[in-house]
């Protein structure tokens, strides 16, 4: 047991154990009334529970204004509708207040101090459920018990019915659901009412300034959550089927519990990224000892293939050879990279390998690539190699395989795998997001936990917050990454992307976008795709490294760009991927956006700053930095003329002496950013 969890648990199951039973110390009381109040800790939230007719309901209000207006709550099981006909039977009520430390993160320390209401409810088939809410000064989470009881045993849901009924038909970003490729789409950006079936985390605006987030915390053994429109601003869940006819959604034995379903309620952009309520709904690390995962940032042998100047198809143009992979070693060495990516080092690329699903091997390596020779060599510099998993979907085939290769892996001393699932429903007919994948996912993380391997997960689950029970899940794809700005049909991720995706698919957790390309114009891609290039300038591109949080960043261009480009290339080396602190200065969704973030291990500060296709200009102050200490801002900004359109590669380096008391010039061109390091002087 880790010295965390054993420290939460002294709280008398204050904290984060889960609660399956109706005898858990809850403080339960015989109900006296249908309806129960739950102020949040500081009063800033008011959850409002009644029994309307046998049928459970919330609301959820901020001082005088309605957040969530009365919305329905309960599931529809395959022999029995468990949304009505229920009687409250007791309740509960708990309050807790913690701090927690991340072995790694976006901030280190994180507070966790919230009120918890739980109803029990009786339904009239005898059967029973619990509603559990966890009400924070900033959002609420909502969670189903079904504790372990005769009148029920397995059990299948069909339907759930929680409800978000909106106050009003709020500013929203949105990620259509139950489409091809998966969570890769650019952002929708509409009214509430335009929503078909979203994704999440779903973020709005009401017209009061509040910024809402709607997602999940803790998917373990479920459907994940998308949110289907059903008029009148009311927003329904709704879960990914087994894709076996039978409509099943959840196959379940009690005692069980559902994810958190959650909403986040913050005044401000700062307060909405560095809200972290699906981490607090979460359970401890499982992993006793951290000491072994690292953040870092890694080089490799895939953009290469991306611009058709490698393949990773075996042939003259194969990327993955032993020749090349120490070509990159030996620049990752040079440089201070933890790690080189190797992609296509396996059997089985060739021909249509999106149809190998049952062929990949995880073990056998290319005849031109010698797994051990390159792994030796690479410790003997001093970085690591990254083993590339590619399954093509085909999940019975990697897990028939998964404890040999992982067995491998830890003899040869490999710690970190990159993995991928590309296909738009898996080999067997299940969708990426219901619970079949959902527990493949888990099964993953837990296997690499226990042979010492960190996970970058491509074409994913999206983050719920189990990198706090599982630190070894470092990061994940889950949207539009680099690889667009070579080969989409539309020439690319537009300025406004990062702008965007901070606020929305960021609220989630880490993303592993590739960014480092410096060749802006793609000069190096060999397929003749005029249209397609990074669509932004190159501060803009050094900005991504601090606006989006990976602790495993790649620096994703090639050997040579780097080095023509000595000078934005410092930066990319400099800037860590672990953090203290982290804080938006100002931003506009889909517009703009200013971060700052500390490093965890220096008293050195970074500057992200990103703008759409609009020249920006504006002041930030500096009070952020640590009082009575000096810093040389190091500044990568756009130059007078740059514009992403067509001057993008005008960069200007400066450096200024600042304090906290000093103010900073914003300068970005149409499509740039800024870039800056205050680094410490005394």
């Amino acid at each position: 047991m880790s010295t965390l969890f054993r420290f939460v648990s002294i709280f008398l199951l204050i904290g984060f154990t889960s609660c399956l039973n109706t005898k858990i110390d809850r403080m339960a009381k015989k109900a006296t009334s249908p309806v129960q109040l739950l102020d949040s800790p500081s009063g800033q939230l008011q959850l409002i529970f009644e029994l309307k007719s046998g049928v459970p309901t919330y609301r959820l209000n901020k001082g005088p204004e309605f957040v969530i207006l009365s919305s329905d709550l309960g599931v529809v099981l395959e022999d029995e509708d468990l949304s009505k006909n229920f009687e409250i039977i007791g309740y509960g009520k708990r309050d807790s207040s913690s701090t927690w430390t991340q072995p790694w993160g976006e901030v280190k320390e994180i507070v966790d101090n919230h009120q918890e209401l739980a109803v029990y409810l009786k339904h009239d088939s005898g059967k029973r459920m619990n509603v559990i809410f966890r009400l924070y000064d900033t959002g609420l989470g909502i969670r189903y018990e079904w504790p372990d009881q005769e009148a029920m045993n397995e059990f299948v849901i069909m339907e759930e019915k929680t409800e978000f009924v909106l106050a009003d038909d709020h500013d929203s970003w949105w990620l259509q659901a139950y489409i091809p490729n998966r969570y890769e789409h650019l952002n929708i950006a509409s009214k509430a009412s335009e929503i078909d079936t979203a994704a999440t985390p779903l973020t709005m605006k009401t017209d009061n300034g509040l910024y809402l987030s709607f997602h999940e915390a803790a998917l373990t053994d479920y459907s994940s959550m998308s949110l289907i429109n059903r008029g009148e601003n009311k927003l329904q869940a709704t879960l990914f089927p087994w894709m076996d006819g039978t409509g099943h959604k959840v196959r379940a034995k009690t005692p069980f519990v559902s994810p958190w379903r959650t909403i986040k309620v913050n005044e401000d952009l700062d307060g909405l990224v560095n809200n972290y309520i699906e981490l607090n709904l979460n359970e401890p690390s499982k992993i006793e000892d951290t000491s072994w995962i690292e953040p870092g940032k890694y080089v490799g042998i895939w953009w290469d293939m991306h611009l058709n100047r490698k393949t990773w198809h075996s042939g003259d143009k194969h990327g993955a050879t032993t020749e090349y992979t120490k070509e990159w070693i030996d620049f990752a060495a040079k440089h201070g990279f933890n790690g080189v990516l190797v992609e296509g080092w396996n059997e089985t690329w060739d021909g249509d390998w999106t149809k190998n699903a049952d062929q990949f091997s995880f073990t056998e390596s290319y005849p031109d690539y010698d797994l051990e020779e390159v792994v030796d060599y690479a410790q003997s510099k001093g970085t690591n190699i990254i083993m590339h998993n590619e399954t093509s979907t085909g999940i019975e085939n990697y897990e028939s395989q998964i404890d040999d290769a992982f067995d491998y892996y830890q003899q040869l001393g490999i710690n970190t795998i990159k993995s991928g699932y590309v296909g738009d429903m898996i080999a067997n007919g299940q969708w990426h997001h219901g619970q079949y994948m959902v527990r493949h996912y888990r099964k993953v993380v837990e296997k690499a936990a226990e042979h010492g391997i960190m996970l970058d997960v491509h074409e994913p689950i999206k983050d719920t917050g189990i990198r706090r029970t599982w630190p070894n899940m470092m990061t994940r794809e889950g949207a539009r990454g680099q690889e667009y700005n070579a080969w989409s049909g539309d020439g690319g991720n537009p300025p406004n992307y990062v702008p965007t995706i901070l606020f929305t698919r960021m609220l989630s957790g880490p993303f592993d976008y590739t960014p480092g390309v410096l060749d802006l114009l793609l000069k190096d891609n060999e397929e003749g795709r005029p249209k397609n290039r990074v669509h932004s300038t190159l501060a803009g591109e050094l900005a991504v490294y601090v606006v989006i949080y990976s602790p495993l960043h790649m620096a994703a261009d090639l050997i040579h760009n780097y080095e023509n480009y000595p000078i934005p290339f410092q930066f990319i080396k400099d800037v860590p991927t672990d953090w203290e602190y982290t804080k938006v200065l100002a931003g506009e969704i889909g517009k703009h956006v200013t971060v700052v973030r500390k490093d965890r291990n220096s008293d050195d500060w970074y500057l992200g700053a990103v703008t759409d296709e609009n020249a920006r200009e504006y002041v930030v102050d500096l009070s952020f930095l640590d009082d009575g200490k000096e810093y040389e801002a190091i500044i990568y900004s756009d130059g007078p003329a740059a514009d992403y359109e067509v001057r993008p590669l005008l960069l200007i380096k400066y450096g200024q002496i600042v304090n906290s008391v000093s103010t900073l010039k914003i300068n970005m061109a149409r499509g740039g950013g800024m870039a800056v390091r205050f680094k410490a002087r005394n």
